[in-house]
């Protein structure tokens, strides 16, 4: 994997830049979609290449592992050939899901035994297995197993967390190095950064990872409860300690507002549920603000969804989506689902022009204002 930076704004830490995978080049600043189980919640891949213009999108080890299983991932060929989606993958190490799983999950040294959320039968992962799991999944950058520190937690708990993450860490290499790929298709391994809300930790967990000098590093354990400047605070120290040559994926954030403050502090790479997950709620992100299309004031409101949008679907009224969405409609849901991913797809893409351009700065401070305004 190669990152080329190409362009760096003079007024803040942003860059724009192109990974290069074996399944194609990704554009930097971007945003992933989040495809849990191998698809993006009621998006068609043709819509996310042709009209989101998605780049790489995200898939679950968690999810993928309990079903459909390893074995038939890997008898189609791998998730590439599994689902159809020739750009490149991005899969997390499950390590987000063992932690939201709270009494279904045991840490130990070794790794960390769970219940299936689907039967309740028991698992096991462990850093290797993580590593062989993603293997079979054939993902283009597979992500480090660790252990994603709740807020708040103290300070010992969270000191013995990271110690054991970056132990953890140390062993996922060792089975990325012992391990080939199974598809012809080199696979980068990302290490986290962890150490909760202690600026003292996080710069530790910084520097460990730094010092790996694999082909990229990700910011994990935030937008976990914590208070937006926390994060803000925790990120920017992060990416003045993270090596300028590699990317940095912030994981699980945000909102458009977050995305554009953090492309400002040097981060790079993007992914987060809100699109989907608020767009199949009636919430829709614009360029002007934030629109809940259940409220009244839509009811007769005939004007295009989004005026200043090329997306075929925002040309529909939002009078009509918001009937869908009253009436339990599953295109409202798609519609809304479709809409935000377009929209942040588009804002990480405004914001690498203005890189380019020299003006990012001047620009995300006008655009933070604007998409963080209620209609």
């Amino acid at each position: 994997m190669k990152f080329i930076i190409s362009s760096t704004d003079f007024k803040s830490k942003a860059r724009a830049g192109e990974i290069h995978t074996d399944s194609g080049i990704v554009s930097t600043p971007i945003f992933m979609p989040v495809g849990t189980v191998g698809s993006v919640k009621g998006v068609h891949f043709r819509e996310l290449e042709q009209d989101i213009k998605a780049e790489i999108i995200l898939g679950n080890t968690y999810h993928l592992y309990l079903r459909p299983g390893m074995e038939v991932v890997q008898q189609a060929g791998g998730l590439h050939k599994f689902n159809g989606w020739g750009k490149p993958i991005l899969t997390d190490s499950g390590g987000f899901q063992v932690f939201s799983l709270g009494h279904r999950r045991k840490i130990t040294e070794n790794g960390v035994k769970f219940s299936s959320h689907i039967d309740g039968s028991v698992h096991e992962f462990t850093p290797e297995n993580v590593i062989d799991i993603q293997r079979i999944i054939g993902s283009d950058i597979m992500m480090a197993f660790d252990e994603c520190t709740p807020y708040p937690a103290t300070e010992d708990y969270t000191m013995a967390s990271m110690q054991r993450t970056h132990r953890w860490l140390v062993r996922c290499c060792n089975q990325w190095q012992e391990t080939p790929p199974l598809y012809n298709r080199y696979q980068s391994l990302f290490p986290i950064v962890q150490g909760g809300t202690y600026p003292h930790l996080r710069r530790q967990s910084a520097e460990f990872v730094a010092n790996l000098d694999l082909d990229g590093n990700a910011i994990g354990g935030v937008s976990v409860g914590e208070p937006t400047e926390l994060m803000y605070s925790i990120t920017e120290l992060c990416c003045n300690i993270l090596p300028q040559d590699k990317p940095r994926y912030l994981m699980g954030v945000g909102t458009p507002a977050n995305i554009l403050e953090c492309i400002g502090m040097g981060v790079d790479m993007f992914d987060c549920v809100m699109p989907t997950r608020n767009g199949r709620n009636a919430v829709l992100f614009t360029r002007n603000g934030i629109m809940n299309m259940r409220n009244e004031k839509w009811k007769h409101d005939f004007s295009p969804i989004d005026q200043e949008s090329d997306l075929y679907v925002d040309k529909h009224s939002k009078a009509y989506l918001r009937h869908l969405f009253n009436n339990g409609e599953m295109l409202g849901s798609m519609i809304g689902s479709l809409h935000n991913l377009h929209f942040y797809l588009w804002l990480v893409k405004e914001a690498r022009k203005h890189i380019i351009a020299g003006d990012f700065a001047s620009w995300k401070t006008e655009m933070v204002k604007k998409v963080s305004t209620k209609l």
